[in-house]
């Protein structure tokens, strides 16, 4: 029978390997939005995410440090 630890981290690998995944779509979203202008609009609305912690100022800031560390883990 499998431990609450054992669920944890079955769990917890489940949803960074579907996190990773994501953001591997969302990098070759962006690849072909460069390469063909305007079939994705993923590159307009990360602009526009970045804009947004740019004009929240240091909260944004805080925010985007905060999302880069739970990224980094």
């Amino acid at each position: 029978m499998a431990t609450l630890r054992d669920t944890l981290r079955t769990t917890s690998g489940w949803l960074k390997d579907i996190f990773e995944f994501g953001i591997a779509l969302i990098l070759l979203f962006i690849v072909i939005d460069i390469l063909f202008p305007g079939t994705t609009g993923v590159v307009n609305n990360v602009g526009e995410i970045v804009s947004s912690f740019a004009s929240e100022g240091i909260v944004g800031l805080i925010a985007l440090l905060l999302f880069l560390l739970v990224y980094k883990r």
